[in-house]
């Protein structure tokens, strides 16, 4: 109730009347049935638009930090993200990635759309990143098609650490669903899931216009984070 609520009569006039975002392709989300939504992720507040503005429901799986904040903040976000049913899942080694999927699977049972970003994190610099194969894995196992969703522009509205949002227009642009049905029956073969998950990032790459790097954002963030937390080199001594 507090979704829909959101959806029509708090958050999604205020985010229409504030931000005037655009919204391109909305033909191309079904009427009904189950599809999996995979988008860029440039900023927290696509978790915000992209449920908002669609016409359906959706699911998001959301990374397990934003339920276990503390203090006020923490309990805010924690209520927020609660109320407008995004689940929570564990990054943190493979056993926490099968329960991902898991979840996924059983939000995709019920006919419902699931949104995920395959990047697996918010990209540090505004390109789009090496998908992971989980959301290829969830597409065989649910049998269901993969409709890519490019943000635009969102990283201007909240770049990373930003609290208060700029007023800035993003756009929405969503593709035609991805058929994978030429694969049924091929779960688990890590080719055929590579291949999917690549096919899956040009088509977020054509629809965003980001320059695509072929590397996990994950491994680019702690490789910078390292270098950040290294010593500066010290100065020559004087003569």
């Amino acid at each position: 109730m507090f979704y829909w609520f959101l959806r029509y009569l708090s958050l999604g006039p205020l985010l229409r009347l504030l931000f005037r975002p655009r919204v391109e392709g909305l033909e191309n989300i079904p009427a009904d049935g189950a599809a999996i939504l995979a988008s860029n992720h440039l900023s927290f507040c696509d978790s915000v638009f992209l449920p908002a503005l669609l016409p359906r429901r959706v699911t998001f799986l959301a990374k397990s930090e934003y339920f276990t904040g503390t203090g006020i903040k923490g309990t805010l976000v924690r209520w927020f993200m609660t109320s407008i049913g995004q689940l929570p899942i564990d990054r943190t080694n493979a056993s926490a990635a099968r329960g991902a999927l898991d979840t996924g699977r059983r939000v995709l049972a019920g006919g419902d759309l699931l949104g995920i970003y395959p990047e697996g994190t918010r990209s540090p610099d505004g390109r789009l990143y090496r998908g992971k194969t989980g959301v290829a894995r969830m597409a065989l196992e649910s049998s269901v098609p993969v409709i890519p969703c490019a943000m635009i522009d969102t990283d201007k509205v909240q770049p990373i650490g930003r609290k208060i949002p700029h007023l800035v227009r993003p756009t929405i642009r969503i593709g035609k669903p991805l058929d994978f049905s030429r694969y049924e029956g091929m779960s688990g073969d890590r080719f055929i899931e590579r291949s999917m998950t690549d096919e899956i990032m040009y088509e977020l790459m054509e629809l965003s216009g980001q320059e695509y790097v072929d590397l996990y954002a994950a491994k680019v963030k702690a490789e910078s984070g390292r270098r950040a937390a290294e010593p500066a080199p010290k100065e020559p001594a004087a003569a």
